[in-house]
């Protein structure tokens, strides 16, 4: 049985859905754009038996607080957020951070700061910065695919992401609905979400503080590198999950992740897409149980 509860973390509330044993290993599940706690309903279902699950929601989505600063946005803040937060449920041990999209990425950058709190990483279609730096550096079909993240940051977007009972926000989970995977009742869920006061700014903000800027169309490739090799490195033992039918981070941002995760197991999964928690949250929950047992003994 999934039960909710607020934490205080820096100045932030967060809200969190949480099942499992309280003394438990811990998994922390991160979710991403534009979703919030109830995408990894599946994973909490499944895994309460063996571990302590909690799903927040991030900063700026759904219950959690809203701050309408960008810069409170920024990664390296939001970073010990997460560690914060994690604290008060890990009882001092390390745990086990599950992560999808922009949950990923901070995920990713998580793991690379703070490899001492953390015994593994799990990155379900999240782009590793060195992997996305490349890419929309030089894969133009890349930086086409991410042209929205300009729509995203625009002044008003808001207002235009709110019009037609939320449409333009619902378009990138629209085939996986049509598909059946997402059902009326599901979205009537994602919208009560992203009508909560300050909810759209909030979760506008995440690319509006985002470093890495995809080039404009017609527009040259970024200059220089942002990072280097060294500072990109992920040195915990990595599980990869990756719907290879992704329209928003195409194939080639799994392409060479050894070259900073030397620890990876990488598994693509040909017939799914972005939205692979939904559409086959079994193979999730198996993968997970599987990879993932022998954190909890």
């Amino acid at each position: 049985m999934i039960r909710h509860g607020f934490a205080e973390t820096n100045e932030f509330k967060l809200h969190y859905a949480a099942t499992g044993p309280d003394d438990g290993h811990l998994l922390l599940f991160l979710h991403g754009f534009p979703e919030f706690w109830y995408a990894w309903r599946h994973q909490l279902d499944a895994l309460g038996d063996a571990f302590h699950c909690v799903a927040p929601d991030l900063p700026g989505y759904n219950l959690s607080s809203k701050p309408p600063e960008v810069a409170r946005y920024r990664t390296r803040r939001l970073i010990e957020d997460v560690a914060a937060f994690a604290a008060q449920f890990s009882r001092k041990k390390k745990f086990t951070l599950v992560a999808h999209d922009w949950g990923g990425a901070l995920a990713w950058a998580f793991a690379i700061k703070h490899p001492d709190l953390i015994d593994r990483l799990v990155i379900i279609n999240a782009v590793h910065p060195g992997a996305f730096q490349r890419e929309i550096a030089k894969n133009p079909a890349q930086a086409a695919a991410s042209q929205y993240i300009h729509e995203i940051r625009a002044e008003g977007s808001e207002a235009r992401y709110a019009a037609n009972d939320y449409a333009l926000v619902w378009r990138s989970l629209a085939k996986t609905a049509e598909a059946g995977h997402i059902t009326p009742a599901d979205r009537a869920q994602f919208v009560k979400a992203w009508s909560e006061p300050g909810a759209l700014t909030g979760m506008f903000n995440w690319y509006r503080a985002m470093r890495m800027d995809p080039p404009k169309e017609g527009a040259p490739p970024p200059a220089a590198e942002l990072y280097n090799d060294e500072a990109l490195m992920v040195r915990v033992p990595t599980l990869v999950i990756w719907g290879m039918q992704d329209t928003s981070l195409l194939p080639g941002c799994v392409e060479g992740l050894e070259r900073w995760v030397p620890n990876i197991e990488l598994h693509r999964v040909p017939d799914a897409s972005h939205w692979i928690v939904y559409e086959k949250p079994q193979l999730i929950n198996e993968t997970l149980r599987r990879w993932l047992i022998p954190a909890a003994n």
